[in-house]
């Protein structure tokens, strides 16, 4: 029998998410004497089969077909299914993003088992599993035993580090070619704009968050300065989405950004549980704000209590400074 891993990539280039599955479930295969196993699906997942091998991982399956051109949840729902049929899965894991968790609904509900969502914990014994996961936002821990014949779950996203396997062998790469029906692709990503190039929000080392407090979409100039002079970007809140000064797309909480830098300067950010669960993974964080009792401050290891237009800029001048010592 198995532990299915789904790994997701980007034609092609294997996501970080990818690896903290393949890190979380190594040890659960290794406990449970079970062939762990990996699930690359659609269009570039040739060039990156080899990567996820050294993970562990004793057998890659590479599925490609003519509807698996790009992203498609029910066509990628329904290959999983028929890779865990075909493999004898016991367990199905994949990380907790907005894909993986879409994907594991879609093969729970083929298979009609129970899917446990955003597991930090997993503990297996014998035929059942106890996890703990979170819920509301990372606000409350939930304790869940499942019996079900396949254990189907997706582990908390930034909760674990991944790390290759020192002493992995070579794994072999297995092509599968599901069977898929034309009505599967009535969900599928069939056209791509890019709007931002290199360092993205998710994925940048530094964030300068901007809040209510920044006051407008021009206070944020002073935040794009220190950003650029610290090799970061610039991240908000809800409240400046709400007020039209930034997109959507630089949101940092429950319904925008989760983010993991190595520091998260909050500035002008109350802190509420929303904008939390997004900037909680952040390696350190260091608040702004004239209010010490703020949620952010008060959660913060580090904090400013001061008016953040008056300390951004100083902290742009000090690096600049000692820059040019």
């Amino acid at each position: 029998m198995t532990l299915l891993v789904l790994c997701d990539h980007d034609r092609g280039v294997i996501s970080d998410s990818a690896f903290e599955a393949l890190t979380f479930a190594r040890s659960i295969a290794g406990s449970e004497n079970l062939s762990l196993q990996a699930v690359l699906i659609g269009q570039g997942s040739e060039q990156a089969a080899e990567s996820v091998i050294s993970f562990g991982v004793e057998t890659v399956n590479v599925a490609s077909h003519e509807f698996l051109i790009d992203y498609g949840p029910e066509a990628w729902g329904e290959t999983l299914t028929q890779i865990a049929n075909e493999t004898s899965a016991k367990i199905i894991v994949s990380c907790g993003t907005d894909r993986g968790n879409e994907v594991l609904a879609h093969v729970a509900a083929r298979l009609e088992m129970p899917f446990l969502a955003n597991c930090r914990k997993i503990q297996i014994e014998n035929d059942s599993s106890t996890a703990t996961r979170i819920q509301w936002g990372g606000s409350l821990l939930e304790d869940v035993t499942s019996n079900a014949g396949v254990q189907i779950f997706s582990v908390e996203h930034h909760s674990t580090e991944p790390e290759a396997d020192a002493s992995s062998g070579s794994g072999s790469i297995v092509e599968f070619k599901p069977d898929l029906d034309s009505a599967l692709t009535r969900t599928l990503v069939v056209d791509r704009v890019v709007r931002t190039h290199g360092i993205t929000l998710t994925t940048a080392p530094i964030v300068v968050g901007g809040g209510r407090g920044v006051g407008s979409a021009e206070g944020f100039a002073p935040l794009e300065e220190l950003a650029e002079e610290i090799g970061g970007v610039v991240g908000c809140s809800r409240a400046v989405t709400n007020n039209g000064w930034r997109p959507h797309s630089d949101q940092v909480g429950q319904t925008g950004n989760r983010i993991a830098p190595e520091i998260y300067i909050a500035s002008g950010i109350s802190g509420a549980i929303q904008h939390w669960v997004g900037a909680m993974a952040a390696k350190n964080i260091l608040a702004i704000n004239t209010d010490p009792e703020a949620n952010m401050v008060t959660k913060a290891g580090y904090a400013v209590l001061g008016d953040l237009h008056e300390v951004i800029p100083a902290i742009t001048a000090e690096v600049r400074s000692r820059r040019n010592a």
